[in-house]
């Protein structure tokens, strides 16, 4: 083990000389040596350069990975005020060409199903697949800016459709077959889609979804919709479904043409969660998310090509676009439609086993799960040949960072804090450096980041406002039918005009390092203190007992203030105070007396977002005395009954909100 730093703490890992020396960024380094004569001591130097002379930085990206981007005129005015920032002015790009320039016989993307391997398309077939369904959108006259819209399960169809769509400069929005057709019209509608891709159903927890007839109501609650594209993913597709199939339409193979755009052009339309209404298209560009993909995966994820990399996602989550974005660094990009924990938590691992991943993306929660379930992944896994793990989500708990580290010593732990306001991180994994158990290794090159307290200053070691204050070329251009960027600029303006408020509650530590707690608005504050639901859950998801938790913070109207926490239990519950007493004391001995709750109450299941986050700021609403039918869109959840069981226990609806 590394020997114990002057913080008192070892770290879980750290990289090897040799790890470091073929690291992509410690070739950007070389490179930036070599061609611009900056040479910089550590990491910390090069992130400094990288968020004080931005046109430089972001010039090089582009140099170093030869990305398919023309001169500007100008990279951007670095005097100009977030969000009025136009980057790489007069260049033009197209992301479609950038993600296909790696070329030959080398395998580009394989389809997994919780069956196995489905199909496996080389570079070349991929580019041909792509070309042959551009030409078909040309024909059915879809152009420059036109919308084509898909209600599509994790697979390589959906991959050509988004490269397809790009390539001809128009705009791509994705859903997952999850969702109702009600919910995919609330996203769908408002871009007025002329094409709509669908497929016959999706593959989840060892059963195949027919999701024909909704797919047929969606298109028929799409009035600009002119014509349906069916991928045949179950084998039920049959003459009573209008529209052509999409293996006819892609049959014969055609070398794609690229259309030119400009490097702020609209490439996609990503969606805001819906909690709160209808859900927001946040729009981003070509240019934007080339640059920032490619340095985010090859230098934070460290991706050449030839890496085998599988970030395991839905098309409903940003990280899914994220996924497909490795083609840009050459590497072979995974498609898995299913449920990656079925039939149990060590699934990832079996995964990643038997298909020679490098890299593995999951979400947090997957972590956790396979933590308490033992999986072992060297147990069940003997032949995992991983590079590094990615996990982003939600925060990670220490205690499963800990696990993960100590089954897998070698393997480089690489979490991530992002949002599909930017498509990417703003912290993540940094190759070169020392991983710590309880936090995110540092902020991404070319992010600014900072937590600021309520005097709008810097901090250090104290929990803050997450902020960025130098531009990103991946911040949105814009958000959907927002005209005055009204919307805009109250998600992220409001509260310090020009520097962008993320919205998350942080830590940046002394060795800068990145603490996540929650969401700003989730935090509580006990007589003055302010506390974040992820320490909490870091102790109360280890009591054996726990399934899973929720603790909000309520303001209640006499003054007082009110912590529950709800518990799922793993079985039926015989004794609820003693455990009540077991967690209120592993609470109170782990953090302190402050962050003892109230009330430990047993429900039956929790609520969730599409993506699997908890609901604090929508349960803290009920329980203030909200309609839970006024505090969340349905659609965009996982259980809304088991949302709307919280009207139960506010204190403004039933006196007997403490019984449990």
């Amino acid at each position: 083990m590394p020997a114990e730093t002057a913080f008192g703490e070892e770290p879980l890992w750290a990289p090897s000389p040799d790890f470091q020396s073929q690291t992509q960024l410690s070739a950007y380094c070389d490179y930036l040596r070599r061609e611009n004569g900056r040479t910089f001591a550590d990491y910390r130097q090069l992130w400094k350069w990288s968020v004080t002379d931005l046109s430089e930085f972001w010039l090089s990206i582009r140099e170093f990975f030869d990305l398919d981007i023309t001169d500007p005129d100008r990279v951007l005015d670095e005097r100009a005020t977030m969000p009025n920032v136009d980057w790489f002015v007069g260049a033009n790009t197209n992301y479609a060409a950038n993600a296909l320039r790696h070329t030959g016989e080398a395998a580009a993307l394989v389809s997994l199903t919780e069956a196995g391997p489905a199909a496996t398309l080389s570079r070349d077939e991929l580019r041909l697949r792509v070309g042959a369904l551009a030409h078909w959108l040309r024909e059915q006259g879809i152009e420059l800016g036109d919308r084509v819209a898909a209600y599509v399960p994790n697979v390589a169809e959906a991959v050509i459709g988004l490269l397809a769509c790009a390539a001809i400069g128009a705009i791509w929005a994705s859903c997952a077959q999850e969702y109702s057709a009600a919910g995919a019209r609330d996203r769908f509608a408002q871009l007025e889609p002329r094409i709509l891709l669908v497929a016959d159903g999706y593959h989840y927890g060892g059963k195949a979804h027919d999701r024909r007839a909704e797919s047929t109501t969606l298109a028929s609650a799409l009035p600009s919709v002119e014509t349906v594209l069916w991928i045949d993913n179950l084998g039920l597709l049959d003459d009573t479904l209008d529209g052509p199939r999409f293996d006819h339409v892609t049959a014969v193979g055609r070398e794609p043409e690229f259309t030119r755009v400009p490097f702020g052009h609209p490439l996609w339309v990503l969606f805001s969660s819906g909690t709160t209404g209808k859900p927001k298209g946040i729009v981003h560009s070509h240019g934007g998310i080339v640059l920032e993909h490619t340095k985010f995966l090859a230098l934070h994820a460290d991706l050449k090509p030839g890496s085998r990399f599988l970030w395991l996602a839905t098309p409903s989550w940003m990280v899914w676009n994220v996924q497909i974005s490795g083609l840009l660094c050459g590497a072979t990009i995974t498609t898995y439609d299913g449920n990656p924990t079925w039939p149990d938590p060590a699934r990832p691992w079996q995964i990643a086993d038997t298909h020679g991943l490098d890299f593995l993306g999951t979400s947090a929660a997957a972590l956790i799960a396979a933590h308490k379930h033992g999986a072992e992944p060297r147990t069940i896994a003997p032949g995992l040949r991983l590079r590094a793990i990615g996990s982003t989500g939600s925060p990670l708990p220490p205690s499963t960072a800990r696990w993960v580290q100590q089954a897998l010593p070698e393997v480089w732990l690489a979490s991530a804090s992002g949002g599909t306001d930017i498509c990417s991180a703003f912290a993540g994994g940094i190759p070169v450096e020392p991983v710590y158990a309880d936090q995110i290794q540092g902020p991404l090159l070319g992010v600014a980041l900072e937590a600021w307290n309520e005097a709008a200053a810097p901090v250090v070691d104290e929990t803050g406002e997450m902020v960025v204050t130098r531009p990103l070329p991946s911040m949105p251009i814009c958000f959907w039918d927002d005209p005055r960027s009204t919307k805009y600029l109250d998600a992220y303006f409001d509260r310090f005009p020009g520097v962008w408020r993320h919205g998350d509650w942080i830590t940046v530590t002394v060795r800068g390092g990145v603490i996540v707690h929650g969401r700003s608005d989730a935090t509580m504050n006990r007589q003055g203190v302010r506390i974040g639901s992820g320490e909490i859950y870091e102790v109360v998801d280890r009591l054996d007992w726990v399934r899973d938790s929720l603790i909000v913070g309520v303001e209640l109207a006499n003054g007082g203030y009110w912590m529950p926490l709800f518990v799922v239990p793993k079985a039926a519950v015989d004794d609820p105070k003693a455990l009540e007493h077991e967690t209120k004391q592993a609470v109170r001995h782990q953090l302190s007396p402050r962050h003892v709750p109230d009330d430990v109450i047993i429900v039956g299941s929790l609520p969730h977002t599409r993506t699997g986050k908890k609901l604090e700021v929508p349960v803290k609403r009920i329980l203030q005395g909200a309609d839970p039918t006024s505090v969340v869109n349905s659609e965009s959840i996982d259980d809304p009954e088991a949302l709307a069981r919280f009207a139960y226990f506010s204190p403004y609806g039933n006196e007997e909100h403490l019984s449990g």
